[in-house]
């Protein structure tokens, strides 16, 4: 550090420029005496504060291990033991594998349906039913997705489109969302044909002759867009600048249909003039169909079932995947026949499919060695328990891998799957307690203070009572007892209660009710609730069971 004084020349712990000694452009000391006072305090506090940045540069530096150590320590230590997943993300339901165990059958009939496609004929529609977790989704995106890769393979204009009606749950919404995706794919077609004519263009300006002999089969985009003439129908430079531009007017035309606003008629022409743009044959999958027609009704089907005969380019053809074997049962004689004109069923998987099912994506997803013996095989009679779900056998077996992941063990053992179901069982009654309606909350509430303070074999009269009180206390309306009961039964059907009908000879029949859930988790649910969590002192209420 230089003594000059000159702030830019480094920290300074001096108190700046000396009386007497001239500045750094030649300045007398008078011209510089002005400045002298005002920029003492300046320098001081400057001093002052370069000190303190050496301190704490200093401390920095002899504190720099402990900050090093301690960096290392957060996430280091986590990923010091050797790693049980190669690949997790094929345990998840959104993977599609290139193997399903178990569904050869249903995947050849889907493929014999939908092979009429890349003959460039409209195929039936298709109604795939089949409980949750049977393999209905994976089997049909993976037919899709050899679908379309063959259609490449042979230059057949055909294509999926995939839809979740348990989001897009509406006809504007499902139209809306298909229009869209056509829509886009019809720009990104218009645009490769308008290269390869300005392409062609520039040839023919060179070479006349190159437009004469050019052909359909010349062009990379091979199918026919638009309703202007072909390729082969252009015989001079400014027949094909009309072509441009007409593509180019037909790019503008193309307007996205927002997600609101507009009447359903408009979002209809706008989906059906995408879909016609140009030849091909559409597949449209609407997974879990049956939500759709629950929200919306079948005026959507109707309209997808019966557009084939207005168009003039494509064909479109309908997959329907729902859970519900009955839901057809609702829906217009004329959408069913039509709709409905191949089904395929998906049985449930038992114990012995799910374990090679398992085994089969433990194979990607876990390093070598990294499971016991018993962890498949228990996952698999898990699940086989629960209507031979799949997704629910996957889950269970990631789950163990995470627990055994954060517990730093090399394996995974059987005491992981037992803790991983014991965790999907306790997040599956939280969300259903969550999302129970608040006089329901009432009355699980009511045989909670009554299980904690040690009353067994509850029946609906001592419930009521409780109820009617918690029900004053948060000034909220009283049901019927009658009302009560049916609530409990709700609570029954959904396994959060346990209600068994008992005779009590001359006196009658009562309900005897028992928790079927984690106590202290399941009252944690309910007092965050806002409405439950200002009641502040239950126990007048339990007392009020003994005094009547």
């Amino acid at each position: 550090m230089t003594g000059s004084g000159n702030e830019s020349d480094g920290p300074d712990t001096g108190a700046g420029k000396r009386d007497g000694q001239s500045g750094p452009d030649g300045q007398s000391p008078l011209d510089d005496a002005a400045g002298d006072e005002s920029r003492s305090s300046v320098d001081v506090e400057t001093s002052i504060s370069d000190s303190s940045l050496d301190d704490v540069v200093l401390d920095d530096v002899e504190e720099d291990g402990d900050l090093d150590e301690a960096s290392r320590g957060l996430f280091d230590d986590l990923l010091s033991g050797a790693p049980i997943f190669e690949n997790k993300e094929v345990l998840r339901p959104s993977y599609t594998p290139r193997e399903l165990p178990h569904r050869q059958e249903q995947i050849n009939n889907m493929a014999t349906i939908l092979v009429s496609a890349l003959r460039g004929d409209t195929p039936s529609n298709i109604l795939i039913y089949g409980k949750t977790g049977t393999g209905k989704t994976a089997s049909a995106k993976f037919v899709s997705e050899e679908l379309e890769t063959t259609s490449q393979k042979y230059e057949v204009p055909c294509e999926v489109q995939y839809i979740n009606c348990e989001v897009t749950d509406t006809q504007y919404r499902v139209l809306a969302q298909l229009a869209n995706k056509f829509i886009e794919q019809n720009r990104s077609v218009i645009d490769d044909r308008i290269a390869e004519l300005e392409d062609l263009r520039e040839r023919a300006e060179d070479d006349p002759s190159a437009l004469a002999s050019a052909d359909g089969s010349a062009l990379e985009t091979g199918v026919s867009v638009g309703s202007g003439p072909g390729i082969d129908e252009i015989e001079t430079v400014d027949e094909l600048d009309a072509r441009i531009e007409d593509l180019d007017d037909d790019r503008e035309e193309f307007e996205e249909v927002p997600m609101t606003g507009w009447p359903t008629d408009r979002v209809y022409n706008s989906f059906f003039e995408a879909v016609d743009y140009h030849e091909r044959v559409v597949v449209i999958m609407l997974d879990e169909i049956d939500k759709l027609v629950e929200k919306s009704g079948d005026d959507t089907l109707y309209n997808l079932s019966r557009m084939n005969s207005e168009l003039d380019n494509s064909r479109v053809s309908i997959m329907g995947i729902s859970n519900d074997l009955k839901f057809t049962d609702f829906l217009d004689p004329r959408v069913k026949s039509s709709l409905g004109e191949e089904e395929i069923v998906f049985p449930p998987y038992d114990a012995n499919q799910l374990r090679d099912i398992l085994q089969h994506r433990a194979n990607d997803a876990f390093e070598e060695g990294a499971l016991s013996d018993d962890v498949i095989p228990l996952c698999a009679a898990f699940a086989a328990q629960e209507h031979g779900d799949a997704r629910r056998a996957l889950d269970l077996l990631r789950t163990a891998g995470e627990l055994a992941e954060r517990g730093q063990t090399e394996r995974v053992e059987e005491d992981h799957v037992r803790r991983a179901q014991e965790k999907i069982e306790l997040d599956r009654v939280v969300e259903v307690v969550r999302t129970l309606p608040t006089q329901s909350k009432l009355v699980l509430f009511a045989i909670i203070l009554l299980e904690k303070n040690g009353v067994h074999n509850i029946n609906t009269g001592e419930v009521y009572n409780i109820y009617k009180r918690l029900c004053e206390e948060i000034d909220a309306d009283t049901l019927t007892q009658r009302r009560v009961t049916d609530l409990i039964s709700e609570l029954d059907m959904l396994g959060i209660v346990n209600a068994v009908v008992v005779s009590k000879g001359r006196y009658g029949r009562t309900k005897e009710i028992s928790l079927s859930v984690p106590i202290d988790e399941t009252e944690a649910v309910l007092l965050s609730d806002s409405r439950l969590g200002d009641i502040e002192d239950v126990q007048p209420f339990v007392q009020a069971r003994f005094d009547n």
